[in-house]
């Protein structure tokens, strides 16, 4: 009879079957964990108003246009209707430039010089008058300064009434019509602001999607740049995963991949990477050489694919299978 060394072979029995659990511990594919989510859209408030009514609820689903929330129009309408009167104003501002001067008023510039040039005659006249007698000393050398005076302001009248009646007959100047064309664009580009700014006062959703949060409720007053919708949008979600160290240089853009969604693991959809980032999301002060450098952890981004992904929610924990992808 053959007698077996009993402790021997339990001990290589314990030996092999350590060997096989360990194995059965270790994950038989590269992994990463993450999150499911949807790209985000926020909506910015365009102005300080407050809010008059909301038009949809948080998890419904919107189409592209959708009315979301309305704003007060009162302020909004008047700033409007302000602008537009500006540029009328601009407008006519402009048409008068080009017209030229009315036929009345050359009339009336006609008229001045002729008056101004009868007081002028009149100014000589009377100086040379008075400055032979002021020669023979008859009158006072004050007097003929006076009349010699009048004449001279007499005929700069003159020159000041010909001068105006010359600029009506030429017109206006090519430069004061150009500042009038660019007054009456800066008014335009005014109102076409504030006419995007008040028709932003209705928030419509962008792009069909479902609506994540809105933080604020009817009658708030958001700030201006305040998100007041967050839409989820895309037809299916993406993976959201971090990539260990130790993984980060066999995982490329491309490459396929298998995503297991929840915390069971069931459900498993096939997908593709489609962003890599390069430099680590989660860098301690210590983990940049030797063994720490493990703990470093790079955003990746999976595409899903295949039917039924485009129901899951959001937020849904997950892990990533860098093995076959079939």
């Amino acid at each position: 009879m053959i007698r077996f060394p009993w402790p021997a072979l339990a001990r290589t029995a314990v030996l092999a079957v350590s060997v096989l659990v360990l194995g059965a511990c270790r994950p038989a594919t590269d992994q990463a964990l993450g999150t499911l989510e949807y790209d985000r859209i926020t909506l910015p408030a365009p102005a300080a108003e407050r809010i008059a009514s909301i038009e949809v609820r948080e998890g419904e689903r919107v189409g592209a246009g959708q009315r979301l929330l309305v704003l007060e129009r009162t302020r909004g309408d008047a700033q409007l209707a302000a602008a537009e009167a500006e540029v009328a104003r601009q407008r006519q501002a402009l048409e008068e430039l080009r017209n030229g001067a009315r036929r009345e008023d050359i009339a009336q510039a006609r008229a001045n010089l002729a008056a101004a040039q009868a007081q002028a005659r009149d100014a000589r006249a009377y100086f040379e008058r008075v400055q032979p007698l002021g020669a023979r000393q008859l009158v006072s050398a004050a007097e003929v300064d006076r009349a010699r005076a009048a004449a001279g302001n007499a005929e700069a009248q003159v020159a000041a009434a010909r001068a105006a009646l010359q600029e009506l007959e030429n017109g206006v100047r090519p430069e004061q019509v150009a500042q009038a064309e660019a007054a009456l664009a800066a008014a335009e580009a005014q109102l076409r602001g504030q006419a995007e700014t008040t028709g932003r006062l209705d928030v419509v959703a962008p792009r069909a999607g479902r609506v994540d949060s809105l933080p604020y409720r009817a009658g708030d007053e958001a700030p201006v740049g305040a998100p007041l919708a967050v839409l989820l949008v895309g037809e299916r979600p993406y993976a959201r995963i971090y990539v260990p160290e130790p993984l980060r240089p066999r995982v490329q853009v491309g490459q396929a991949v298998r995503v297991h969604v929840g915390a069971d693991g069931q459900r498993s959809y096939p997908g593709r990477v489609r962003m890599v980032r390069s430099e680590p999301a989660f860098t301690p002060y210590y983990a940049l050489t030797g063994k720490d450098a493990a703990r470093l952890s790079y955003l990746a981004e999976v595409e899903l694919e295949g039917e039924g992904a485009g129901v899951l929610p959001a937020g849904l924990p997950l892990r990533v299978e860098f093995g076959d992808a079939r």
